[in-house]
């Protein structure tokens, strides 16, 4: 069952008195429970279409349908009560508060979605155990590992129970053999019947996706699945 269904998605921006087209006709369908990976070169369009399928922007034309509602138009207000139920959000710089805790983190997107404080505690703690932090719940960003701290930002992305996680290189800040945990995680995350969106450069880190889709200059280059999903050593 289709969950995205991207129809011709072009994006244009004004630079000065130049059109840049940073999307270009783009059309894709991603399924309920897919594991994909969205690749491509700097000045692709990966990070537009990132924005897009995340509901941080809209498309100048085109049709975006998420779960069957067309979301290509809609208001900032409408996008943001969207984007708050549907998607979460996993960002490289991870994008915790400093002086929160881990517990505080997880638990603001409950408090903005107005869940009672005994349910919204419940549910930040069963978050922060299913990534490994529950003796973590009262620790502060600084005195986290780095990945611990993108640990706290996929729990802060879970806890909500979105429609699909959406990743922009998770691993980016993190060295190899933590980011090497946190694709374990995101499989653990896929295996337990979550749609995940990957944002890549580093082929090593899509070949953990079932999926891999590659723009270039805007347009989608390729779309393939992954033929048997073993992902090679590092640097092979």
């Amino acid at each position: 069952m289709n969950i995205i269904n991207l129809e011709n998605i072009t994006k244009i921006y004004q630079v000065g008195s130049e059109e840049v087209h940073a999307l270009d006709g783009v059309s894709l369908k991603i399924d309920r429970n897919e594991y994909v990976a969205i690749m491509g070169p700097s000045g692709s369009g990966k990070s537009t279409l990132m924005n897009i399928l995340g509901c941080l922007d809209t498309p100048t034309e085109g049709k975006y349908d998420l779960k069957g509602t067309d979301v290509s138009d809609m208001s900032d207000n409408a996008l943001a009560e969207v984007r708050n139920r549907e998607i979460g959000f996993v960002f490289q710089t991870f994008n915790l508060l400093p002086r929160a805790t881990s517990f505080h983190n997880v638990e603001l997107p409950l408090i903005y979605a107005g869940i009672p404080a005994a349910r919204r505690h419940e549910m930040a703690e069963v978050a922060l155990s299913s990534v490994g932090l529950k003796d973590r719940m009262l620790h502060k960003p600084s005195e986290l590992s780095g990945g611990q701290r993108q640990r706290v930002a996929v729990a802060r992305a879970l806890v909500i129970g979105p429609s699909i996680i959406l990743a922009d290189e998770p691993t980016g800040n993190l060295d190899s053999k933590t980011g090497e945990d946190i694709m374990t995680l995101f499989h653990e995350i896929y295996e337990q019947g979550n749609t995940i969106i990957l944002v890549t450069h580093e082929e090593y880190i899509a070949n953990h996706a079932k999926r891999v889709i590659r723009l270039l200059d805007g347009k989608v280059e390729s779309d393939k699945q992954v033929a048997n999903h073993t992902v090679p050593a590092r640097g092979k």
